[in-house]
């Protein structure tokens, strides 16, 4: 008896020694950011590239780097995926260290040679649980957490995008958002959602400074993204202009029904 319960805790203590090992193991940086990309079939081709060409513009640019050598640690490590609907999420850069220009101008490299994909349905609450699996997995210990995600629609997917929001928030993520507000109609002929910068600062994001920076066209999408990095890379939210919101505000998931319109529409498009 008296050797099976030193087994246990034996047991235990080299668990716990375990843990502490893999903790002391990541690598320390003063942020883990997750940049999730829009590239549904509301986007055509030239849009998508449109809005990869603003990140591998953005991480070469002179003050997205200066705003990485400023930070206490001098580093960040970003991960960077397109999504679309529950069935499409691509990784097109698994999880990177940048801390100078030469390690930014890899990475953005990396974005810039590989292949675009478009596919059908929007899923938010997708994108985000995959950020949150990605942090869960990576080898980093950021000071902060945050999912940065562009899109130019609301959720339709099968999940609910609040759940997924209020989930990241609960862990301490943070969600930032870059809408791109167009009235351009999609493939199908539908129209896109008039107040998205409105939804996504009601449905999408939350954390602490959460924020959204919004483009109001592809062609903005450069200026938009680079602008919304050096706030996140800072710690920072940007200052009001161009803002859709000063202070976000989180919509409880059991009263925005609101924020589901999208993908209860879908379900009724499909049961009819």
């Amino acid at each position: 008896m008296y050797q099976q319960v030193l087994s246990v805790i034996l047991a235990g203590v080299l668990a716990f020694a375990g843990l502490a090992v893999s903790a002391a193991a990541k690598q320390p940086v003063d942020l883990e950011l997750a940049l999730a990309v829009d590239v549904s079939s509301s986007i055509d081709e030239d849009e998508a590239r449109m809005q990869r060409d603003g990140y591998v513009a953005a991480f070469r640019h002179p003050d997205v780097i200066h705003a990485i050598e400023s930070g206490m640690l001098r580093r960040i490590a970003v991960t960077y995926y397109e999504w679309a609907g529950d069935g499409h999420l691509r990784i097109v850069s698994d999880w990177t260290v940048i801390e100078d220009a030469d390690s930014a101008y890899r990475f953005s490299d990396r974005l810039a040679a590989a292949p675009l994909q478009i596919a059908p349905r929007t899923s938010i609450a997708a994108a985000i649980e995959h950020a949150l699996a990605q942090f869960r997995r990576n080898a980093f210990e950021g000071t902060r957490q945050v999912i940065d995600i562009s899109g130019d629609g609301p959720n339709n997917g099968v999940r609910e995008v609040t759940l997924a929001r209020d989930r990241a928030v609960s862990e301490g993520v943070i969600i930032n958002g870059l809408p791109i507000v167009n009235g351009r109609p999609d493939a199908e002929g539908n129209l896109p959602l008039p107040d998205l910068d409105e939804y996504y600062r009601d449905c999408v994001i939350g954390g602490p400074g959460a924020f959204t920076v919004v483009a109001h066209s592809f062609d903005e999408f450069g200026v938009a993204i680079r602008r919304k990095l050096i706030s996140e890379i800072a710690g920072l939210a940007p200052p009001p202009a161009g803002s859709a919101a000063d202070s976000p505000r989180i919509v409880p998931a059991a009263l925005s029904r609101i924020c589901d319109f999208g993908r209860l529409t879908w379900q009724q498009i499909w049961i009819n």
